[in-house]
């Protein structure tokens, strides 16, 4: 299943040259924590200070909740949201104490 999430990044281009610099290169236990839960693919896009992420999930292993919680629980995961939150903020449009949110989808071709 493909997921599409947004996510803007504070207007500061040296905090969003730091935030893409880290993704360059993310930290070994993000990289398999996403793995284990499911996520067989992710691209992050962005646009001025919007960000877009293209999530591709195995349904048959993909749990956001198990997710969420596995998250909240590791202490280097925890670390590594917390690390990122010094770059993100919330869309207008986000719920209150969420990151990365939803997309609906209004077209396909």
């Amino acid at each position: 299943m493909r997921h599409f999430l947004t996510l803007d990044l504070k207007d500061d281009p040296a905090l969003i040259a730091e935030y893409e610099a880290y993704h360059r290169d993310i930290w070994p236990e993000v990289r398999e924590h996403l793995k284990a839960h499911g996520v067989t693919a992710m691209e992050i896009h962005r646009l001025g200070t919007r960000m877009v992420m293209l999530m591709e999930t195995d349904d048959a292993r993909h749990d956001a909740e198990s997710m969420a919680r596995a998250t909240r629980e590791d202490p280097r995961i925890r670390q590594w949201e917390e690390l990122m939150w010094k770059f993100q903020a919330p869309t207008p449009w986000t719920p209150e104490g969420e990151k990365w949110t939803a997309m609906k989808r209004i077209f396909c071709l």
